[in-house]
């Protein structure tokens, strides 16, 4: 399990480019006081460590002493973050408009108000240019204040022209701060819950969603408006498992970037994970030539400045790039090939630790499990699986219910029969415990605990029999999850045709889909 320091500082030193540190270093000794000696010593201590040890810290460097030390660590916390300001990054729209907001304010206060109104003129254009309505507010507020105070005659009918624009922009504050409360909080119920687990589960969802959807919401057209809006749909078809209405708004989420690029450099998160959610909808739909062309242009992206000199964005893109590569090989049905990325995901892990949340690392462990499972390497899965459940957390029930279910098969590959009854009952429990416990789960519950003392002879005919109902079940939208987590029909039918492994069978399926796509769809000639 990742070691995740606490320490905001370290996390600070640790998150600084070599660049960042030289100029910091260059910020910090522009005069040789002791105190700033003393906080060198100390980042330079930080930034030779692998994890934070105060201890370790202390006993290095005595001239830290333990009752300085919180100060000492505040004012480089401060200093580190005075440096990071200096370094202009002309790109940012929010530092541009933060400086010219400071500039304004320092013409003011030396009493020239005309030339701070042309300074909140020019912020206010890129502001608007840019759908920066919360800093459009700022401006609109200052502009009433010099002109509630002063006489500057700027211009006629000044105070109705801004009452107008500050009514204007507030409504559309309003709408926009209610459907982003509405998109967190259904993200919200997804990580805590996962999808929803039956028609009480949808109701609940249903009402949740009527409830918060602001009347007005679907004639809004501002940017942020229709971007929280396609989030908000976007979230609550997933959690329903309505995967073409995911798809639906997953695209209209891409396509808002795509008819205003520049706003990718403005919010390159929303961007990075809206594609993220465009190729899972690809995924959860089987639709794999639009997977393909979704992966194709996010390498392309990835490899953009926009990603490769933020690192922020480096850190996103990682996840969701290699998660959507680890889903392309299981549509593909190429497990072996697709372990050919944990190295360098494991390095990644290993690396970004301190910055990756843990739902992220649980994803990361489950699909890593199902792709050594899926080659037919059963205990490398069970390495990865024991991973998600001896850690302690409460996020994403129902990967942990999955994640014991597919240990639970490992361990019945293996043979290792003496610890199933044991597996069985624990499994089992905590399902039940969780209200967790599907039709498929059942069904494969019941098949496994009068199976696992039968003899190969015997067991051919319960894997028929197990199979003839699954396939009865793949048309529940509420059983879907099942299927999407862990291929089971794939795995029985390796049973049934003594195929050692899942992904021969998952990879003939994957060959079979293609060509009779190609014989649906022709190329154009």
């Amino acid at each position: 399990m990742p070691n995740r320091s606490t320490d905001a500082l370290f996390q600070l030193v640790k998150s600084l480019e070599k660049s960042e540190k030289r100029n910091f270093k260059l910020y910090v000794q522009r005069n040789s006081s002791s105190e700033n000696l003393k906080i060198v010593q100390l980042f330079d201590a930080l930034d030779k460590m692998d994890t934070y040890d105060e201890s370790l810290l202390l006993s290095k460097y005595k001239d830290l002493k333990k009752q300085q030390l919180s100060n000492i660590k505040a004012h480089l916390y401060k200093q580190i973050l005075s440096s990071l300001r200096l370094i202009k990054n002309e790109n940012n729209i929010d530092i541009q408009l933060h400086e010219m907001m400071d500039h304004a304010r320092i013409l003011y206060n030396k009493g020239l108000y005309l030339q701070s109104l042309k300074m909140l003129d020019r912020m206010k254009e890129l502001a608007r240019a840019n759908n920066q309505i919360t800093y459009l507010l700022q401006v609109l507020f200052f502009e009433k204040k010099i002109e509630a105070l002063h006489i500057t005659r700027s211009m006629t009918d000044r105070a109705e022209q801004l009452v107008c624009d500050v009514d204007e922009t507030n409504r559309r504050l309003v709408m926009v701060s209610k459907l982003s409360n509405l998109s967190l909080l259904l993200y919200s119920w997804y990580i805590k819950h996962g999808h929803a687990r039956d028609e009480n589960d949808e109701k609940e969802i249903q009402q949740f969603f009527d409830q918060h959807y602001p009347p007005g919401a679907d004639e809004a057209k501002g940017f942020y408006e229709r971007l929280y809006r396609y989030q908000s749909y976007c979230w609550y078809a997933f959690i329903r498992q309505d995967f073409l209405l995911y798809y639906r708004y997953t695209q209209k989420w891409v396509e808002l970037f795509e008819k205003e690029p520049f706003m990718i450099e403005v919010e390159t998160a929303h961007y990075i994970k809206g594609m993220h959610n465009l190729m899972g909808a690809h995924f959860d739909l089987q639709n794999y030539t639009k997977l393909k062309e979704a992966l194709e242009k996010f390498e392309a992206f990835a490899q953009s400045d926009l990603v490769v000199n933020n690192h922020n964005n480096r850190i996103q893109v990682f996840v969701y790039l290699n998660v959507s590569k680890i889903n392309k090989h299981f549509m593909e049905g190429t497990f072996t090939e697709g372990l050919l990325l944990v190295p360098y995901i494991e390095e990644k892990l290993h690396e970004y630790e301190i910055y990756l949340d843990r739902h992220r690392i649980l994803v990361f462990y489950y699909k890593i499990a199902s792709l050594y499972f899926g080659s037919g390497q059963y205990e490398k899965a069970i390495d990865y699986l024991n991973k998600i459940i001896n850690w302690k957390v409460d996020l994403r029930t129902d990967l942990q219910c999955y994640s014991r279910l597919l240990h639970l098969i490992a361990h019945y590959e293996l043979g290792n029969f003496q610890l199933l009854e044991y597996l069985f009952k624990s499994v089992y429990r905590f399902m039940a415990k969780m209200g967790n416990l599907s039709v498929v789960e059942e069904e494969i519950f019941r098949f496994l605990r009068r199976t696992f003392h039968l003899s190969p002879r015997q067991l051919k005919p319960e894997f028929a029999k197990l199979l003839e109902q699954l396939k009865q079940l793949q048309a529940n939208r509420f059983e879907t999850r099942a299927f999407a987590y862990l291929d089971i029909i794939s795995w029985l039918e390796s049973k049934m045709e003594n195929i050692p492994a899942t992904e021969i069978v998952i990879r003939q399926k994957f060959l079979s889909r293609m060509k009779r796509k190609a014989v649906e769809d022709p190329p154009a000639s």
